[in-house]
């Protein structure tokens, strides 16, 4: 199945693909008018087709029937996770977490992180294909980059399930498994922070819980942080399956 992108519908009766989904509707797939096509919006809903203009400009069709909620989860996770020095790791962790199901990515730059720049352009783009390739039609949000301690601001107050994957253990605080945190969860909003490849500071480590995340561990091996944020990604997954 073959899925295209468009942010240019009009309500219920025909919409326009972009740039780029047209050169490869009309030229790679040579799709022609009277084809049909489908079609999501990245909010939620897939829409099948009929072209009505094959130009590799701008394709046109025109709806034939709305499914709303297409291939839906019940979660609604945002996964922050400090970028990879390599940022080839961190665009592939983007595109697997997607395949999962992943509503939102935040780049977080972390006191320890080696990367402290983080392009997102791309980073969309990677999303986009994965949403598509994995047959879902709510597209995830990717967040410009901020700070640990912005985000940790951010979500305070925020009404979810909050989760800090954390290596080392506090007095008082120790990590609990990111499985058994899901199950007695309270909230289908859940939150994932994951630190960089030195982990969160300190500081970082006691904001967080101050502000009600909870220290979890993935499991007993060492996890990279792009291998740790599939993890977390997967065991919210199978949580819900």
């Amino acid at each position: 199945m073959e899925i295209f992108y468009s942010a240019d519908i009009y309500g219920n009766s025909s919409l326009r693909l972009g740039p780029e989904e047209s050169q490869h509707c009309a030229k790679v797939l040579r799709k022609r008018v009277g084809d049909a096509i489908d079609v999501i919006d990245g909010e939620g809903a897939l829409y099948h087709c009929t072209v009505v203009n094959d130009s590799p400009k701008g394709v046109e069709a025109n709806i034939n029937e709305v499914v709303n909620n297409w291939h839906s989860h019940p979660y609604n996770l945002t996964l922050a996770v400090c970028p990879t020095k390599n940022n080839d790791r961190y665009e592939w962790f983007a595109e697997k977490a997607t395949e999962f199901g992943t509503d939102c990515f935040v780049p977080v730059i972390g006191e320890h992180s080696e990367r402290k720049v983080f392009k997102t352009e791309r980073l969309r783009k990677i999303v986009l294909s994965a949403t598509k390739q994995s047959l879902k039609a709510r597209l995830a949000e990717v967040r410009e980059p901020l700070s640990v301690k912005e985000f940790i601001r951010e979500t305070a107050v925020a009404d979810a399930v909050k989760l800090i994957a954390y290596c080392f253990e506090e007095e008082g605080a120790p990590r609990r498994s990111i499985k058994a945190e899901l199950a007695k969860r309270a909230s289908d909003k859940i939150i994932v922070l994951i630190g960089p490849e030195g982990d969160f500071s300190r500081e970082e480590a006691a904001m967080a819980m101050e502000a009600g995340y909870v220290p979890v561990h993935i499991g007993d091996s060492r996890l990279r942080t792009e291998t740790a944020g599939i993890a977390a990604a997967s065991a919210v997954y199978f949580e819900y399956l």
